[in-house]
């Protein structure tokens, strides 16, 4: 799935000379946490969020800055902090430094992206225009739809099987797999054996259970200190 195929299109946006009060206002009503700022030709320019909104002088949430703050922070960070709580427009206090995708983006980059920059949501633009966003929530939809429509093989082996989980095991699960067993009977995969943590018997039964074609997964596996595992016991 890409970001086209998840993004709502339908979005709320304002202008750069919106209020700050209608900003507000459009949150709320939409219950949404942050508007774009689109330009008259309809090019993305900013993000209002509502952590834009918090630190405000009409509102009293401004507060004082610190001495030391101000002795460490240069006079532009100081006249900029001014601006957006004392602003009245979205130009006064939108954000300009965007994470955006492309909708050719892969949902697996884009929730990298999310937890890298520890933000929300993020715009899908397209020649410079945006044609849609892109939250948390819709990565989750996503989630949700993805696990819905699973489809289980019918015509593969146990055998096959075996190998396939055997494989997503060894290769992507981060387990140490040399002391497990896997046996595969009509679709349900037995893991036998040992691993060294809760974490690892967790991932290999997960690695089974990704495996096209499995029914149903039994874990079995038993938690041994590592000591003994290195031994080869």
């Amino acid at each position: 799935m890409d970001a086209k195929d998840i993004m709502t299109a339908e979005v709320a946006t304002v202008a750069p000379d919106t209020s700050v009060r209608e900003i507000a206002a459009l949150l709320l009503e939409r219950r949404i946490s942050a508007t774009p700022v689109l330009d008259g030709a309809g090019h993305l320019v900013g993000i209002v969020s509502e952590g834009d909104l918090m630190k405000r002088q009409d509102i009293g949430t401004a507060g004082a800055r610190s001495w030391w703050l101000d002795l460490v922070s240069s006079s532009e960070a100081r006249a900029a902090d001014y601006v957006k709580s004392h602003g009245a427009t979205a130009r006064d206090v939108m954000s300009t430094s965007m994470v955006t995708v492309s909708p050719d983006t892969p949902i697996g980059k884009i929730a990298e992206m999310l937890e890298k920059h520890h933000i929300k949501r993020v715009p899908v633009v397209a020649d410079g225009k945006l044609v849609g966003i892109v939250s948390r929530a819709d990565l989750l939809r996503a989630l949700v739809a993805q696990k819905e429509h699973v489809t289980f093989r019918q015509d593969a082996s146990d055998t096959d099987l075996r190998a396939a989980i055997w494989s997503e095991i060894s290769a992507h699960a981060g387990v140490a797999s040399q002391h497990i067993h896997i046996v595969v009977t009509k679709g349900t995969a037995h893991l036998w054996g040992a691993v060294t943590s809760e974490a690892e018997k967790r991932a290999a039964e997960m690695a089974a259970q990704s495996v096209d074609g499995v029914a149903a997964v039994e874990n079995h596996l038993n938690i041994i200190p590592q000591s003994i595992a290195s031994a080869g016991l």
